[in-house]
């Protein structure tokens, strides 16, 4: 009973066995999905394969000698290619038993042989290279590989395909290496290509060379220099194979920090590219605050709603620079006065010049005076004032001014100096400095034009807004924010004084914490390193994860080789580029890039309406 019941069991299930035999049997397979709908392979040149040409290439000899990545220009090139590359270990035993028996051969025919004959050279050669080999196996532990490349180039037409093939040809020769066009292998090239793993046994023959462990560095692969951060804005194009460039500087897991240092000479594009920054930055709600000497930044303040400060002679808009702002300590923090006098002493340097500690000392002194009198002490508890159950921070027409500072100054004979010096800020040209803070900055684009002060007095204007700035940006950790400082060597180089510097170089050094960003802009490279044999300059470049180098005089490259890590051949590119394009070091990844936008950037970046470009055109056209 039961093998009758096991026999209709069986019978079942070949049936239906037959039955999805029968249901598949019309259907694609994995490998009919992927498979070409036809090959030709009649010509020993090339194959095509549904209407693509594919023609390979197997290097057949390198350089004794390599320094540099060998596949690098191969990879860069934005061209139609697949490359292939295997390394096959071999037993090193045996090799070094292979090697000896070679050396002690090629030895006795050296001694014996006629010193005349022509190919005697080529044998020491091979004794040296054995021997050498041999010596790196025991003694420094290298491995021994065969190594073997194959190039398989691929094009539309045969034209493109062979104009690919000669260019291919010309870079692998400028790279020490030799090829050889697989003519009747094309085959066998194409198939070991493929992801296949598939070295194959005619191609050894002809392509296989030995090679040392530290020699595979050279042929690392991996070397694209494509940025792509997913969060990133974009920037613009690589210049060696038109990969898209996209950088997200606040991937803090990414990079060190924020900051960035744009260098480059009158015209060469930097300002556009900053400009450009702003734009797509503000886009993505980042409060940024500029500091504009050269009142560079107003059509894009105005473009994009965003708030214009302007300080000098003729402005209606004042800062107060005693004034101590709630948010320039952080929540939880002590020391109001404290901090504020530190930063004083700094804009003083800049105004009275080098002191020495008993001045610094005396002028502190003062400063503290100054402050008491409006009930302000170290105390912090005198800055808040008691508004029924909550506490106020003191107003800014209860904070003191320079003239309260100068006064004081007046009554003592130690410091007429100092009083003395204070005139034109207090009674003079300058008396701007000596007003109450009649602004607020609310706005997520602040904008600080200083051009009204004069080249001589740009630096005190620049320190004032910086100080400012630096109170907003530690407002809130949370928000991303960023502040430029365009022509920063007023403030970093001989002009400035050691404090102002050292301000500086702390915003750099600690802005990451609050979510932020310093941009170090400038075109005198020689001024930003030329206070204290540079110290600043350098600290800055290197507290920058991204630097942007557009073209640059040969003399201020020369210059800032010496405190960034230049190759020669970067030196050529930095000097040899053209407008908007640059040298891009992103963290550890050094690209050439051209700066790209679409037209409406262009238009708010540039302040002309395409309107205007319309009519402009219009007369062109009716006068000619």
């Amino acid at each position: 009973m039961i093998k009758k019941e096991l026999k209709k069991i069986i019978k079942i299930i070949k049936n239906k066995e037959k039955k999805e035999k029968f249901l598949y049997a019309g259907c694609f397979s994995e490998q009919d999905k992927i498979a070409p709908s036809y090959i030709n392979m009649q010509n020993p040149n090339y194959l095509e394969i549904d209407r693509l040409y594919y023609s390979g290439l197997i290097i057949v000899d390198y350089a004794r000698e390599q320094t540099d990545i060998i596949l690098k220009n191969l990879i860069e090139t934005n061209m139609n290619m697949n490359i292939s590359i295997f390394y096959e270990k071999q037993d090193p035993y045996k090799i070094i038993k292979e090697l000896t028996y070679q050396i002690g051969n090629v030895g006795v025919e050296l001694k014996e042989s006629n010193q005349n004959r022509e190919d005697i050279d080529i044998a020491a050669f091979t004794y040296n290279d054995a021997k050498y080999i041999r010596k790196e196996i025991q003694v420094n532990n290298e491995d021994f590989y065969y190594l073997s490349i194959y190039l398989s180039i691929f094009a539309e037409t045969k034209q493109e395909l062979e104009y690919s093939l000669n260019k291919i040809e010309g870079i692998t020769q400028s790279k020490g290496m030799q090829t050889k066009r697989a003519n009747f292998r094309q085959e066998e090239v194409f198939l070991s290509c493929l992801p296949t793993m598939q070295n194959h046994e005619k191609l050894k023959q002809v392509a296989q060379r030995n090679i040392l462990t530290s020699g595979l560095l050279s042929t690392y692969p991996f070397i694209s220099s494509t940025i792509f951060d997913s969060k990133g804005i974009f920037i613009g194009t690589n210049m060696n194979n038109n990969s898209l460039v996209f950088i997200d500087r606040y991937n803090t897991q990414k990079y060190k920090n924020a900051n960035m240092c744009i260098f480059g000479t009158s015209g060469a594009g930097k300002s556009f590219y900053t400009k450009l920054l702003i734009l797509r930055y503000k886009l993505l709600g980042i409060k940024q605050y500029i500091i504009d000497p050269d009142r560079e930044y107003h059509n894009l303040c105005q473009e994009l709603s965003g708030t214009e400060i302007k300080i000098g002679p003729t402005s209606k808009t004042y800062i107060n620079i005693l004034e101590i702002r709630k948010e320039s300590i952080e929540e939880g923090e002590n020391g109001y006065l404290a901090t504020k006098i530190g930063k004083l002493i700094g804009f003083f340097h800049l105004i009275f010049g080098e002191i020495n500690e008993e001045e610094k000392a005396l002028l502190e002194e003062k400063l503290i005076e100054t402050y008491k009198n409006k009930n302000i002490t170290f105390d912090d508890k005198t800055l808040f004032q008691k508004n029924g159950n909550r506490k106020k921070f003191k107003s800014k027409k209860e904070m003191p001014i320079l003239e309260d500072l100068y006064n004081i100054l007046e009554e003592d004979k130690r410091t007429i100096k100092f009083k003395t010096k204070l005139i034109p800020f207090v009674k003079g040209s300058m008396k701007f400095f000596n007003h109450y803070t009649n602004i607020e900055l609310n706005n997520e684009l602040i904008v600080a034009d200083v051009y009204d002060l004069g080249e001589e007095n740009l630096k005190y204007g620049m320190y004032l807004f910086t100080d400012i700035f630096w109170d907003k940006i530690k407002e809130n950790r949370k928000e991303k924010k960023a502040i430029y400082l365009d022509e920063i060597w007023r403030l970093i180089g001989v002009t400035s004084n050691k404090n102002v510097a050292s301000f500086i170089y702390k915003i750099f050094k600690t802005i990451r914490k609050y979510g932020g960003s310093s941009v170090a802009i400038t075109q005198d490279i020689s001024d930003i390193f030329s206070l204290e044999e540079g110290i600043y300059g350098k600290s800055i470049l290197n507290n920058s994860s991204i630097k942007t180098f557009f073209s640059l005089e040969e003399e201020n490259i020369k210059i800032l080789s010496n405190f960034a890590n230049l190759s020669e051949k970067e030196k050529i590119e930095i000097k040899s580029l053209k407008r908007g394009e640059c040298l891009m070091f992103v963290g550890d990844d050094h690209i050439l890039t051209k700066i790209e936008c679409s037209k409406k950037e262009k238009e708010i970046v540039e302040g002309v309406k395409e309107n205007e470009n319309n009519n402009h055109s219009n007369s062109q056209s009716r006068t000619s």
